[in-house]
């Protein structure tokens, strides 16, 4: 099946991503959020980027204007009807997710669509159980930011049929021009199972006053050729992010490597979220 239509259900920063990359990959995208707000915000979002990728080149006016124009934005589930893949990018929310496939299920009328979850941690088989397609259903995690970063982690429940999986991957290496790569649906999958726990540690090292933020950093950007060190790594992925996903993979491991430190709960609590709400643990303008 060529997959032609898609549909993303949140317009966050994850979700306008993913609908971007979409639609910049020649799709037919509906994305569809809760209110008439979101979804406005979501539209800017997505205008955003594309001005920025016409100021550097990365795109021409002709190009924008196209893939905005493959592109509506609704608050009406009822758009996803003739959708051949959907991408579920809606809060990290275990009941959430499963109430909206559960509602996609009723909805999606092509029996060999494919229903996707972009969620960071929990588990894949939850959200395939709400659904009468088990076997159609999967992981597409896409990593911040969407339409930058090159990787894609396929997740495959015990129920995923191994050509979904097959036809998935062929879709974001051919037509997305993605990295993909297969995780099992354990725990944070492969990147945030080693990344979590290593940021919680450098959060942990800040906490207790071993070293100064930017010491942390400039020793993993110096001493070990990171690209970034990992409190300003966190900032960028998001501190309420971060927190869930430790928080997911905590409740189903045990692991204290994976258990949110407290400094991080008490940042998300206060809205310091990173670069996306200004302040984590560096402040960021413009």
């Amino acid at each position: 099946m060529a997959i032609e239509r898609a549909g993303v259900i949140g317009s966050g920063l994850m979700g306008s991503g993913i609908a971007e990359v979409l639609a910049r990959s020649g799709l037919d995208v509906v994305v569809r959020d809760i209110s008439d707000e979101a979804v406005a915000a979501g539209r800017a979002r997505i205008e955003k980027s594309f001005d920025k990728g016409v100021s550097r080149g990365k795109m021409t006016e002709d190009e924008r204007s196209a893939a905005l124009g493959r592109m509506a934005f609704t608050t009406d589930m009822a758009a996803m009807a003739d959708r051949q893949l959907v991408i579920e990018a809606a809060s990290e929310n275990e009941e959430i997710k499963k109430s909206i496939f559960a509602e996609l299920d009723s909805i999606v009328e092509d029996e060999s669509a494919i229903l996707a979850s972009n969620t960071s941690s929990m588990p894949i088989i939850r959200f395939a159980q709400a659904t009468s397609r088990p076997s159609r259903v999967l992981g597409i995690h896409f990593f911040n930011p969407a339409p930058v970063q090159p990787l894609v982690e396929l997740v495959t429940s015990v129920l995923t049929a191994p050509e979904v999986v097959d036809e998935v991957e062929a879709f974001v290496s051919g037509v997305l021009g993605k990295e993909p790569i297969r995780a099992d649906d354990r725990p944070g999958f492969v990147v945030n199972a080693l990344l979590i726990p290593f940021l919680f540690s450098a959060i942990r090292m800040y906490e207790a006053g071993h070293a100064t933020k930017e010491d942390i950093d400039t020793g993993m950007v110096k001493g070990c050729a990171h690209p970034m060190g990992p409190l300003r790594l966190a900032d960028m992925v998001g501190l309420d992010t971060c927190f869930y996903v430790g928080q997911s993979m905590y409740a189903e491991t045990g692991d204290p490597a994976a258990k949110p430190p407290l400094i991080l709960s008490r940042m998300v609590d206060a809205g310091m979220l990173g670069t996306k709400s200004g302040r984590g643990f560096y402040e960021y303008g413009g």
